[in-house]
């Protein structure tokens, strides 16, 4: 019972954290990136190495640990693969993610139509994987144990497999129609692949299977009427880009041009029919969003223009809007050991929202007892009413 409190106690204190993100002006990001960053990863083992991809087909490798340990520093970029290394993405990089079991490998993918598997070390590709159109997405698994595969999304409807252990395409998974834009292994079954696609479907996939296909989720859960079946079985009224699953698995947050954003049970396929309102979304290829970790609610983490909008994943509300990026905002990434935030953008800079720190409160004054000015306001904004109306 004891233990139980505990971790209550621990996710409440990590929400308050991610309610008080805020932009750090004593914390920067080496810029190093000449044009639009694309795609963020922060590998998982200690959640110290963050890697960065951009439109200039550039990868940047950050130390994001405070070494100095002053309260003002700058993250720095151990290396990158420039302009000059002859082994450079030709075109944009689109997705860039760390091996999930160790940081000796990294992976990257782009336009010019290849994913690479990079040694850390050398900074050397150990392989390359060709495909016959551009390449808009690609994902590992974080917990599989039985398999190396790699999901790929590209221009061809069909999902690719690649395998890490024999370097070969291992399969391919047919029931898409148009270009695929976003793929994401699920966090609790290691064979399960999501899938979001131009045609508007999200498909959910058992790779084991010969027919693959485990679903295709419908945003009217199977109550549309059949006079307008031609867009039966959509998740959205148009193109999939975004697809992230909350961290235990259990279910799918997915995002498309039709400006909405529709949280889908995992196990059954039906829609949740949780409202978010307009959330704009004009990005003609994938969208990388994120999804809080550690802490009860959880927050959605979505690029919204310039900024970046804060959802409370199972009720829809819009806590807050994030403001520090000069141009379009195109991926987010969540650091969960300290519930940070960082954000990457076509104005060239990754920016660090780290949570406010607190003001101590005197032993002789109790926290209900402070002024209102001393509350955070996405507390207000998200608990407030439902206290008026008690």
């Amino acid at each position: 019972m004891i233990l139980f409190f505990f971790f209550i106690s621990l996710s409440s204190f990590f929400c308050g954290r991610v309610l008080s993100l805020e932009l750090n002006k004593d914390r920067d990001v080496e810029r190093i990136h000449g044009s639009g960053i694309n795609t963020l990863d922060i590998e998982p083992v200690e959640g110290r190495y963050m890697l960065s991809g951009g439109s200039d087909g550039v990868i940047v490798l950050y130390d994001l640990e405070n070494l100095s340990r002053k309260p003002n520093y700058t993250c720095k970029a151990l290396f990158s693969v420039g302009r000059s290394h002859p082994d450079v993405h030709k075109f944009s990089v689109e997705t860039v993610q760390w091996y999930p079991h160790d940081t000796g490998i990294f992976t990257s993918s782009s336009f010019d139509k290849t994913l690479k598997i990079w040694d850390t070390n050398t900074l050397q590709p150990a392989d390359i994987f060709h495909f016959e159109g551009t390449v808009y997405s690609h994902h590992m698994s974080p917990v599989a144990t039985k398999h190396c595969l790699i999901a790929v999304g590209t221009k061809s409807p069909k999902v690719q497999l690649c395998d890490l252990k024999s370097g070969s395409s291992s399969h391919i998974l047919q029931g898409h129609r148009q270009e695929v834009l976003a793929v994401s292994w699920s966090p609790r079954h290691e064979y399960v692949l999501a899938t979001g696609s131009a045609d508007g479907k999200v498909k959910l996939w058992d790779v084991r299977r010969a027919s693959g296909c485990l679903s295709t989720l419908d945003q009217y859960n199977g109550e549309k009427s059949k006079a307008s079946s031609e867009a039966a079985n959509t998740a959205h009224n148009g193109r999939v880009n975004g697809l992230c699953y909350t961290n235990d698995g259990l279910h799918l947050l997915t995002i498309g041009t039709d400006d909405r954003m529709r949280l889908w049970n995992s196990s059954t396929g039906e829609n949740t029919l949780v409202n978010y309102g307009k959330v704009c979304n004009e990005s003609r290829k994938g969208l990388k969003f994120a999804i809080s970790c550690g802490c009860n609610p959880e927050f959605a983490f979505v690029p919204y223009g310039s900024t970046i909008a804060v959802y409370t994943v199972f009720t829809g509300e819009l806590i807050t809007m994030l403001r520090g990026h000069y141009s379009t905002v195109n991926c987010c990434v969540f650091q969960p050991h300290f519930q940070e935030l960082y954000t990457g953008s076509k104005d060239c800079n990754i920016l660090a929202w780290i949570p406010a720190p607190r003001e101590p409160v005197p032993d002789d004054i109790s926290e209900k007892s402070l002024p209102q000015h001393h509350v955070n306001p996405a507390y207000e904004d998200a608990w407030s009413s439902s206290d008026d109306e008690g």
